[in-house]
């Protein structure tokens, strides 16, 4: 196995290919709203933004993927509300809008009250660190489709029009803070399980970086919310921000045509470094669709850029070039 190099693609999840239905798919989302609940962007960013007088009210769509057969394999299911909350409220601060509010979805192949409690244990905790409210949602018995479990939701957050960020004031040789991701977060884990199904490891083993915990466990560890980001809106000029999901750093071309060359980035976690070693995966690929360790990104000017960082726990790991993407001496894009 050490011999061939494992794929996203290969495992299951080609990006490219998700690109091409996705603009299949919204190729003929063409009517428009006119006046109050008008759209304010296009899709394709973070979040949508619609015209709600003097704010812009965003919204978000997202859910916790094939991490909840991780969830299902430990028996512990108390973290994945977490992730389907971080998933959708990181991609609200994305572009500068505060959280308010978040419905969730769950499907179900049969009822467990154990199992439900410790959902709902974990969509409490996403939102307490959110500091949003859940006002309701869908509970779904599907065991003609659903095999196990599947959970998201949708988030609702408001800025005001004249604080929305969508990275066009960023310029040539600005700084990018990086901020730490706590774990693989919500994204890759087809590419994951792939890497431990071809491994002689199980979920159940010693974490071998970490002996007082397991692998299941490890990867396990919630999406880290990046509440923080607006304080730094408050007190920085903030030019251009990013959740590092799936796709891993080629989301960066969401925020600005312009380059980003990462040449101090942060060190990844070692559970990157681990799936790294198991999967024979080359740098290419981790950095393509993992976070590695960066879980989110701020661009703003080089005079406060230390301010941001720490801020944030982060540090400022590059700066905004001309064209393509850069980590050290890897070259992500042209």
């Amino acid at each position: 196995m050490k011999d061939k190099h494992l794929t996203y693609a290969e495992s299951g999840v080609d990006i490219e290919k998700e690109e091409v239905t996705i603009k299949a798919l919204t190729k003929g989302m063409d009517y428009k709203r006119e006046g109050l609940g008008a759209p304010l962007t296009g899709i394709g960013h973070y979040a949508g933004l619609i015209d709600f007088g003097e704010y812009a009210l965003a919204l978000a769509t997202d859910g916790v993927g094939s991490k909840v057969l991780i969830a299902n394999e430990m028996k512990r299911w108390n973290t994945v509300g977490i992730d389907c909350i971080a998933m959708n409220v990181n991609d609200l601060l994305a572009i500068g809008a505060e959280p308010i509010s978040f419905v969730d979805y769950l499907a179900l192949e049969k009822h467990d009250k154990d199992f439900a409690a410790q959902i709902g244990e974990g969509l409490r905790k996403g939102a307490e660190i959110s500091r949003m409210s859940i006002v309701g949602g869908e509970t779904a018995t599907l065991p003609d489709i659903i095999n196990g479990f599947d959970l998201a939701g949708t988030c609702l957050g408001m800025v005001r029009k004249e604080n929305i960020i969508t990275g066009e004031k960023v310029q040539l040789g600005d700084a990018i803070v990086g901020i730490p991701a706590d774990s693989v977060h919500s994204n890759g884990y087809t590419l994951v399980r792939n890497i431990m199904e071809q491994s002689s490891y199980s979920y159940h083993d010693k974490f071998p970086y970490n002996e007082s915990t397991t692998i299941g466990d490890e990867l396990l560890i919630p999406t880290r919310i990046y509440m923080e980001v607006l304080d730094v809106i408050k007190e920085c000029d903030v030019h251009g921000l990013a959740h590092i999901t799936g796709s891993g750093l080629l989301k960066l071309k969401r925020v600005t045509s312009l380059g980003f060359d990462f040449y101090d980035p942060i060190e990844p976690n070692d559970i990157f470094k681990f799936l790294q070693e198991e999967g024979n995966v080359d740098d290419f690929e981790m950095y393509k669709t993992f976070n590695m360790g960066m879980g989110f990104v701020v661009i703003l000017p080089q005079d406060q850029a230390e301010k941001a960082a720490s801020m944030t726990g982060g540090k400022i790991v590059g700066r905004i070039t001309e064209k393509g993407i850069k980590v050290s001496d890897l070259v992500m894009v042209e």
